[in-house]
């Protein structure tokens, strides 16, 4: 490895090593004031979404990843850039498209003709939070270089790993309703993902509101941080410490076990885990630093569904899991 290849590595490094240093719990009571507040921000640019804002701070605080579906138009960018803005830490923005090579995501290493040597040019996967707009638009090889990234936290780069910061989250768009000009992600990278969410058409009223916030200038170009990274880091830090007793994680795993016998591919571990940390993060939300089960009814179905294969086509991944929820009992 070259020396300037070594000192861009260093760089990066460091950068990754100088936002983790504090790991101190906050809280939970700060904690879930962090979130409200965070939500709060979020409310002023997106009307009518609350409970979509709240699975998306339960997904960075739980460690995870977001995929949000839906038609064109009804704020799924706007709903990511507005979260990115509220916490005042990275935000980088990739424009899928067919084009889009995996090195236009996770780096690449460039020669310097002035110097002689190779040097590694960090792709907008090295950020806090990375939207991945349209994600769909790019062929499963581009795709495919999130798989590292989401998993590991790092890249791997001509054979040189990189660690990413921390923290790390992927927020990713996808259109659903032109399947002749997309393609299909694979079902290794879905399963990365910690939830799935469609937010829908507002109602009358919220479109209302939403048309005269928007009739002058856009409320996303005034706001304003109201939290730091530091304090997300120390809140995902809060998660990780929340109680889940043998009774709740045995209820977990029926419900995935309940999705392996009932359908063509059920719920994996990993998805299991996701539901567990997604769960411990909901507690925080509600002031516990304790798992009930009302979190994981609550947040199983965005964290289930979409890694639910059913055996017949009348049925969606969304059916079995509501069929899981009303055959399992809590012990």
């Amino acid at each position: 490895m070259s020396d300037a290849e070594t000192e861009a590595e260093s760089d990066v490094d460091a950068e990754a090593e100088a936002v983790s240093e504090d790991r101190t719990p906050l809280p939970v009571g700060e904690a879930s004031d962090l979130v409200d507040r965070v939500a709060d921000n979020v409310a002023t640019v997106i009307v009518g979404n609350d409970a979509a804002v709240e699975h998306i701070l339960v997904t960075v605080l739980a460690r995870g990843h977001l995929l949000l579906e839906d038609v064109p138009g009804v704020g799924k960018t706007m709903l990511a850039r507005s979260l990115a803005k509220s916490v005042d830490c990275e935000f980088k923005r990739v424009q899928f498209t067919p084009d889009l090579l995996p090195s236009d995501v996770t780096g690449i290493n460039v020669y310097n003709q002035k110097s002689g040597e190779f040097e590694f040019r960090p792709g907008p996967v090295f950020a806090n939070i990375v939207l991945g707009d349209e994600i769909n638009r790019a062929p499963p090889k581009t795709q495919s270089a999130l798989l590292e990234a989401m998993e590991e936290q790092q890249v791997t780069v001509d054979g040189v790993t990189r660690e990413l910061p921390n923290p790390f989250t992927v927020i990713a768009t996808q259109n659903d309703v032109e399947p002749g000009r997309t393609y299909e992600l694979p079902l290794a990278e879905i399963d990365r993902f910690m939830k799935k969410l469609r937010l829908g058409y507002p109602d009358h009223a919220d479109e209302s509101e939403m048309l005269a916030r928007t009739a002058g200038e856009h409320p996303i170009e005034s706001l304003e941080a109201v939290a730091t990274t530091e304090e997300l880091r120390r809140a995902r830090e809060t998660v990780g410490e929340v109680a889940v007793s043998e009774p709740v994680r045995d209820y977990v795993t029926d419900l995935a076990t309940y999705t392996r016998e009932h359908a063509q591919l059920g719920v994996s571990p990993r998805g299991s885990i996701a539901l567990v940390r997604a769960s411990q993060a909901r507690a925080v939300l509600e002031g516990r630093d304790y798992v009930v089960p009302d979190d994981v009814q609550t947040e199983v179905a965005s964290v289930f569904a979409h890694r639910v294969r059913p055996r017949t086509g009348s049925e969606s991944g969304l059916d079995v899991v509501e069929d899981a929820l009303s055959s399992v009992t809590v012990e």
